[in-house]
């Protein structure tokens, strides 16, 4: 295959690489990841935590928990992003800043990491970490009726593709709504891009395991709400991926919601979790129905 062949709408596999290369499209990515790992470790200092909770046998099936201040708390569940090759939940503490002064209780999934498991693998351990936290919600003053998810980059694609989970099929004794509501920031909905540039020499995909892990190719059960989070400083295909799925959710007559964040980027956007009053948290708070 020459370097000018189309592989993917048009793109050669140069530009698809391109399209997704968040790290070479900001460079200063790396100072993000340490501003990320500051603020989430003043966190846990400042905050009333439960941390690396097992929710699987494996030592990467784990999770922390931020009560909310008051029992019966709807629980926002995060997912952390990095390509699902890199990063894990220490990064993202920080969220449960913006979220605790909404009365809202925050959990923060940690899932092993590709090459080390399939794309098959990291979807059941997020699947099973939301289990535990319906099963194990009130240990920790949670309402199990009012779980909701969100998720950043990979964590965006993640926390959608829990709103397409059979959960009774997953767990008998779990309800078709576990998951009331998603917000997905710069998520991927459809991964056969992902499977053909630069980054499947980690996730290793086959195209029937991208097509099973693709938010777009899900069945709904449940008519929940579903925020796209975009910057308006990112490349095409992060729009092109939020409008597929929008035209999805809207094909489904679901209520959805679409932000674009000006002046934000692939990685700054997750900083407005921090912050109570940001637009992006009272969006978030205003989905799960909270005033």
């Amino acid at each position: 295959m020459s370097s000018a062949d189309k592989i993917y709408l048009g793109y050669t596999k140069d530009e698809l690489d391109a399209q997704y290369n968040n790290r070479r499209r900001y460079p200063q990515f790396l100072s993000y990841f340490e501003t990320w790992t500051k603020w989430s470790e003043a966190t846990r200092a400042a905050l009333p935590c439960r941390l690396d909770v097992p929710y699987g046998p494996t030592p990467a099936e784990t999770l922390d928990i931020f009560p909310a201040e008051k029992a019966d708390a709807p629980i926002q569940v995060f997912i952390h992003g990095g390509y699902w090759y890199s990063l894990d939940k220490s990064h993202d503490s920080f969220v449960a800043e913006g979220f605790r002064p909404h009365g809202i209780a925050t959990v923060v999934i940690n899932y092993a990491l590709a090459p080390t498991v399939r794309m098959d693998e990291i979807a059941r351990q997020n699947r099973a970490a939301l289990a535990w936290v319906w099963r194990n919600a009130r240990s920790f003053g949670g309402d199990p009726a009012r779980i909701h998810v969100s998720g950043q980059s990979a964590g965006g694609h993640l926390a959608t593709l829990m709103l397409g989970t059979d959960w009774p099929a997953f767990g008998a004794d779990l309800p078709v709504d576990l998951a009331k509501s998603g917000c997905s920031i710069s998520g991927i909905y459809d991964l056969e891009p992902i499977r053909l540039c630069y980054l499947n020499d980690k996730v290793r995909m086959d195209e029937a395991e991208a097509r099973r892990n693709s938010p777009v190719h899900q069945r709904y059960p449940v008519r929940a709400p579903l925020m796209f989070v975009s910057g308006d400083i990112e490349s095409a295909e992060y729009a092109r991926q939020a409008e597929l799925m929008e035209k999805l959710w809207h094909r489904l007559n679901y209520p959805s919601e679409i932000v674009t964040l000006k002046g934000y980027n692939h990685f700054t956007m997750a900083h407005l979790l921090k912050e109570p009053p940001s637009r992006l948290t009272q969006a978030i708070v205003r989905m799960m129905g909270i005033t």
